[in-house]
This record gives C-alpha cells, sequence and structure tokens, in this order.
C-alpha cells in the first residue's frame, strides 16, 4: 500500500475526492497543545484500502473538504481515542463527525481493557507490533523526517483492519447497538462541552465554597479570559491561573496593590492583566441580587451521607463480577462515582424519571442496573462460589435455596 506526504491545496482536494468515495477511513491526527488557546494541527493521516497519506496542515490550509466529508453519514471514520480528531472537525465546522467508530471505546465493550493503549489494540486485534508513537516529537518543527512520517502513519496503518474485527465480534456478542451508542455519546459530549464552554466556570475548583456574589465574579473572570485566550490565541493558564481566579473572586480586590498581594500574581503574563481584572470584578459587584448565581453543589463526598459510600463499594464488588462474567470493562460500565449516584437515586429521587443515573439506562442497566437494583432491595445475596475464578461470586435469589 503507497504512502505519501501530501503539501499542496490541490494535491489534498483530490485526495478528499477519493476518500469521498472510501467506504471506511482511518484517522488520526498529530497536534501540539502547550502554547495556544486550541491545539495547533501539524499532521493529518488517513488510511484506506487503497491509500495510506500524511497531509501536511502547516501547508495545506483549507481543510473544509475533509471535515466534510468526516461530519456526513455515508463514510465509516475510524479513530483511536479521537477526542482531539472530533474537536477539530467541530470547530473548523460547527458540525460533528455523524459515522464515527472508535476503536478504543468498542474495545472496552469486547474485553476487560479500558482504555487500552493503540499499540495494546494493534497487538490484540492485529497481532502486530508498531513503534509507537513519537512522544517527544516537535510536529510544529520542518521539514518532517521519513521517519517521524512512518511513526505517524503507523497510527492509522491497522484501525481499519481493527474495526472490521470489531465489528464480527460485536454481532457475535449483540453489542452492536452498545458501540453505537457509546460511540455518539462520545461525541455528544464533546460538543456539548464546546456549546457550553462559557458555563464551564461551575468546575472551577473549591467554586462550590464560593457565595453567591464571589460566583458572580468568578463567572465574570472565566469568561473574560476565555475569550482573551482565544483573542490572543494563548493557553488559558497562561491568562490566569484556575487558583488565582477563585482566590481573586473570594477576596474581592479593589486595587491593583490587592491583587498583587496574592501569591504568584507576580508573573509578568499575569500581570499585565492586572486593570482589566479590576473592571471584571467592579462589574460583578454592581450585579443587583436577582443576576447572581444560585449556590453550587458540592460534588465532595458528603460525610453525612456514609451510607451512599458504604453501599457504592458494596455496588462496586457486585458490578466487577458481573463484568468479569461479561467480559466487559468495568471502567466502560461505570465509575465510584455513578455507583453513588444509583444509590441515592435508588433511595431518594426514583420518582424522577427524567433525571435516571447513568446505571439506570440502556445496556447498563441491562447487564448491571437490574442487579444492583435487586441488591439494594435485598432480593439476591451474594456469596463466594470459587475463590479462584475472575469472577468468585455468585447472586442467589433470597427465597431460593437451591444452589
Amino acid at each position: 500500500m503507497p504512502s505519501r506526504l501530501i503539501t499542496s491545496q490541490s494535491e489534498f482536494d483530490s485526495l478528499c475526492t477519493r476518500l469521498a468515495k472510501a467506504p471506511a477511513i482511518a484517522f488520526d491526527t498529530e497536534f501540539i497543545s502547550e502554547h495556544t488557546f486550541r491545539p495547533r494541527l501539524c499532521l493529518l493521516q488517513f488510511a484506506t484500502e487503497q491509500e495510506t497519506v500524511a497531509v501536511d496542515s502547516l501547508e495545506v490550509t483549507d481543510l473544509t473538504a475533509w471535515w466534510e466529508i468526516m461530519a456526513n453519514e455515508e463514510t465509516n471514520i475510524v479513530i483511536h481515542g479521537g477526542r482531539e480528531e472530533i474537536l477539530f472537525c467541530w470547530n473548523a465546522i460547527q458540525k460533528p463527525p455523524a459515522n464515527l467508530i472508535d476503536v478504543q471505546i468498542v474495545q472496552g465493550l469486547l474485553s476487560r481493557g479500558f482504555p487500552l493503549s493503540h499499540s495494546a489494540i494493534v497487538q490484540k486485534m492485529a497481532n502486530a507490533k508498531i513503534h509507537g508513537r513519537e512522544t517527544r516529537t516537535d510536529w510544529g518543527r520542518r521539514p518532517l523526517t521519513k521517519k517521524q512520517i512512518e511513526y505517524a502513519l503507523e497510527d492509522v496503518l491497522y484501525l481499519i483492519q481493527i474495526a472490521a474485527k470489531q465489528k464480527r465480534q460485536l454481532k457475535k456478542t449483540k453489542r452492536t447497538e452498545w458501540a453505537d451508542e457509546e460511540c455518539q455519546s462520545f461525541i455528544d459530549s464533546l460538543v456539548l462541552s464546546q456549546q457550553q464552554r462559557g458555563d464551564a466556570w461551575v468546575r472551577l475548583p473549591k467554586i462550590a465554597r464560593l457565595s453567591r456574589r464571589e460566583l458572580a465574579i468568578a463567572r465574570a473572570l472565566f469568561q473574560w479570559r476565555e475569550a482573551t485566550a482565544d483573542k490572543l490565541d494563548r493557553p488559558v493558564r497562561s491568562i490566569l491561573r484556575d487558583d488565582l481566579l477563585v482566590d481573586a473572586a473570594h477576596r474581592k480586590p479593589t486595587s491593583e496593590a490587592e491583587i498583587l498581594s496574592s501569591r504568584d500574581m507576580q508573573r509578568g503574563s499575569y500581570k499585565r492583566h492586572v486593570s482589566e481584572l479590576l473592571k471584571q470584578i467592579e462589574a460583578a459587584m454592581e450585579l443587583p441580587d436577582s443576576e447572581l448565581p444560585a449556590k453550587i453543589r458540592s460534588h465532595q463526598p458528603d460525610n453525612s451521607k456514609q451510607e451512599e459510600q458504604a453501599l457504592g463499594k458494596l455496588l462496586a464488588i457486585a458490578m466487577a463480577n458481573r463484568c468479569a462474567e461479561c467480559d466487559l470493562s468495568p471502567a466502560m460500565v461505570g465509575t465510584t462515582n455513578d455507583l453513588r449516584d444509583f444509590v441515592r437515586w435508588h433511595f431518594s429521587e426514583k420518582d424522577d424519571q427524567e433525571n435516571l443515573p447513568r446505571l439506570a439506562t440502556g445496556w447498563r442497566y441491562e447487564i448491571c442496573g437490574e442487579l444492583l437494583e435487586d441488591l439494594l432491595d435485598g432480593r439476591v445475596s451474594l456469596r463466594v462460589k470459587d475463590a479462584h475464578s475472575d469472577h468468585p461470586l455468585v447472586f442467589e435469589r433470597v427465597n431460593d435455596k437451591s444452589k
């Protein structure tokens, strides 16, 4: 299969014409994210049954034709851990990928390993070894070496083969719909995060400790920081760190001296924004009470609800055992917080059918949720059946003593 590097717009446009006719396209990117507001895209890698190609996106400036292919429903796009690839598409044309398969997600539905690295999946599913990523490569530096391009193309070389094998396994295990649902959920969550980026201030560290007035300041500073970082194309942390933002919201400084009295605010990259910080704080202080944000619920474990933590640990054991039985990664099914949410919903919020916890919906409920409900209600008990098994527990109906 021939491989090459495309550096001209006309070659790229011709490539897209060919890609549009391919039933499946493996796709990956190389980028730099340390010094810009959004990651700087440096290289795109493609593989079809006919060719393997890299595209120098520092030379080819108009990538719209590819993003439109990625967003159409006719072509299967195969990726591995494709968070940034999805975001590049969305930020370029405001459309998400329409028919995307993430082999890392799918593998979590077919085995107990999640998330598996690209090299691990290639070895497991394609019985091949690759050199691995050039983790310390400066992908923005030119010219790219032949070795760099070869390493980059390895990231797409086996993806179509892996996806085809996974597809057969999904069909055999009747998990095809699960994979479709999880890949779409991955896309939806990333798109939503971009659409709600201006509201992400509610996830700042220790934000729940602030008063409503202080929250208004934090919101103003956060949104100003986002706009400034975007305008200057700088990482948000270079404009103002999260902890310093929350500290300023809590202290409510009214002068340059007060702002600079905080430790670490003496850095030049922060000091140059002091006057604008004061304007944002002053504006937030003048907001009427009716426009202040509501208090934010803490996401830290509530020590007064130790029963949720204890029951969550019990359910984690049951879930791990069930996942081992089904050859399924527990990390794909639910987190510690998911289990606590399930306990809280089951005992306190079950009448709310519109805001179901993750473990009470879809295939997760089918595999684990129903069992967890029965366990919480005392309809089943568990005991050790085979201490040497990877799923040593057995679940029994409490009125069934025959086993």
